[in-house]
């Protein structure tokens, strides 16, 4: 199994998307941006299907393009309009989703090429993708270990922040740009539909076993990287798809820290 370059890869992109998409996802659930993950990866359906409109063998760009493209749009929409964020995401996520669906629809597209971009296949990644998951862990890991003081009180208290000297508008576009980035790129493991369970799941589970900030990140990160590859593992096992079997394997150490949690209180 392990000398095979498909598993490789595909563990590799375990091993750097996992702890990532955790890593991040403690200030995602705590700045209350899980439904923001959600309607990226959603829209990256679009993306995937500009990438079979134009014949790309490989949608990875348009996958990101429309992704950083409705991103900045809900920024954009939040700043210049009065409505509400949920309305926001819930306006773009159904939009990009319907042109999506429409585009596919003409192009007739096989069902087998959709279906591992809806549910994650370990055959879909290629070496591209696990150098771009390598870059983005080790970029975006660095610039959120040299931020985390920023990152964490912007988390708290954004006025906060504000006085404190922290550039607030210039942070909040950087952590989307990485989010979105992250996002993007953990489609090919984990699918459309099930991506933001990375992002939510590992921080979830972290928090009950956790004291601190600082112990959330350490067992987020370790419960990323033990459900992404304990996942992919069983997906290749079981011959089922990759992404539900990672999110079941993320359920599964949610459930334990829950078990943890209660022993520790009684």
């Amino acid at each position: 199994m392990f000398s095979e370059p498909v598993m490789q890869r595909a563990l590799l992109a375990a091993l750097f998307l996992g702890p990532l998409c955790a890593f991040m996802g403690v200030f995602v659930t705590a700045r209350r941006m899980a439904f923001f993950s959600d309607t990226i990866s959603h829209a990256a359906l679009t993306g995937v299907a500009l990438g079979f409109w134009f014949g790309l063998a490989d949608p990875t760009w348009p996958m990101v393009f429309v992704s950083l493209a409705v991103a900045f749009g809900i920024m954009w929409l939040r700043e210049n309009t009065d409505l509400l964020s949920d309305t926001i995401m819930a306006l773009l996520l159904s939009s990009s989703v319907a042109v999506g669906v429409i585009i596919l629809t003409l192009l007739k597209s096989p069902r087998g090429e959709l279906h591992s971009y809806l549910w994650g296949d370990i055959l879909a990644i290629g070496p591209q993708d696990v150098w771009l998951a390598a870059a983005l862990f080790v970029v975006v890991g660095t610039a959120l270990l040299w931020q985390l003081t920023s990152v964490t009180l912007l988390t708290a208290h954004e006025d906060m922040a504000q006085v404190c000297g922290v550039r607030v508008r210039h942070l909040n576009y950087l952590f989307v740009l990485v989010l979105t980035l992250a996002v993007a790129l953990t489609i090919r493991l984990v699918g459309i539909i099930l991506v933001t369970a990375l992002i939510v799941i590992p921080p979830a589970a972290a928090r009950g076993v956790s004291r601190n900030l600082r112990q959330q990140l350490v067992f987020s990160i370790l419960f990323g990287l033990l459900g992404s590859v304990g996942g992919t593992l069983l997906s290749y096992q079981l011959d089922v798809p990759c992404g539900p079997t990672i999110v079941l394997a993320c359920v599964t150490l949610f459930l334990g820290s829950l078990v943890v949690a209660r022993a520790r209180r009684a």
